[in-house]
């Protein structure tokens, strides 16, 4: 497809959508969705409009400048993206690989447009993965001492490789500010419990001695507070006195495979946006 999307925030005010959709209208665009939200508690506007540039008199590299005179009057934070460019990821992993197979089969059948060009791990497990799909690996091993070297390294690898987005597929570290600064809202991580409830690093067991009736997965981007970034998505299973902590585990991985590319496709779609500790996702 041959798509223009935009992005916007700003103060709710008179006349935005108005101002937006005749910029579109005006130079022959043919829109083909637009959706739009206002947070009554913080009066503030958002909204997501695509549309085709077969017949836009504009040409693409023209577009930002002209639309800046209409974000600048609505005092606007926007993003302009087209739809044929394809996100360059990296995925980090550590042992459990079940989120790893998932993503790369939904990119392999088409699911997520994307190129996945670099996976990343301190274990040595999913190398034959790597390898099974043709993409580089590259294992760090990590300790206390060398963190921060480590990090350094990885920074410079995907800068080198010019990765748009960084997917923690169950990696077992926690990023340092520096390397999370380097990708502002460009890192989502899937957590293996129903954020805020059972954090930590055996939330199925906590779970299970909890006697819950449901449990969940969260995938969020990733900020400086551990599992409190902007939350892209969750979801629930029931389960019940029957269910052993294994099936716990089986059901859980399940969800998290599932909530993790749903975060994923919609930050690829272009239908994220984030505000304060909060996102907006146009679904």
């Amino acid at each position: 497809m041959n798509h223009a999307i935009l992005l916007i925030s700003c103060r709710d005010q008179k006349g935005i959508t108005a101002a937006v959709t005749s910029f579109i209208f005006h130079n022959q665009g043919n829109i083909v969705h637009a959706d739009q939200h206002i947070d009554e508690q913080s009066n503030t506007f958002f909204m997501r409009i695509e549309w085709a540039l077969d017949d836009f008199r504009l040409k693409r590299e023209d577009i930002q400048p002209a639309f800046a005179v209409i974000a600048n009057t609505f005092n606007m934070f926007w993003k302009l993206s087209f739809s044929d460019q394809k996100p360059r990821v990296a995925i980090f992993v550590s042992k459990h690989l079940h989120c790893l197979y998932d993503l790369l089969w939904r990119h392999k059948t088409g699911q997520l447009f994307c190129d996945i060009v670099l996976l990343v791990s301190n274990h040595p497990d999913a190398r034959k993965v790597a390898d099974d799909f043709s993409i580089r690996f590259s294992e760090f091993i990590i300790e206390r001492h060398n963190k921060a070297e480590q990090e350094k390294k990885q920074i410079e690898l995907l800068n080198a490789e010019k990765v748009d987005l960084v997917i923690l597929a169950r990696y077992h570290q926690i990023l340092t500010k520096q390397f999370i600064g380097h990708f502002e809202s460009q890192i989502i991580n899937i957590h293996h419990s129903f954020l805020p409830a059972f954090a930590g690093s055996n939330p199925y067991l906590q779970a299970y001695e909890r006697g819950v009736k449901v449990i969940g997965a969260t995938s969020h981007f990733v900020t400086e507070e551990l599992d409190e970034g902007p939350i892209i998505a969750q979801d629930t299973v029931v389960v019940s006195h029957r269910d052993s902590l294994e099936d716990l585990k089986r059901k859980g991985e399940d969800l998290e495979k599932v909530v993790l590319s749903r975060a994923v496709r919609w930050h690829l779609e272009k239908k994220i946006l984030c505000y304060g500790n909060k996102t907006v996702v146009f679904d």
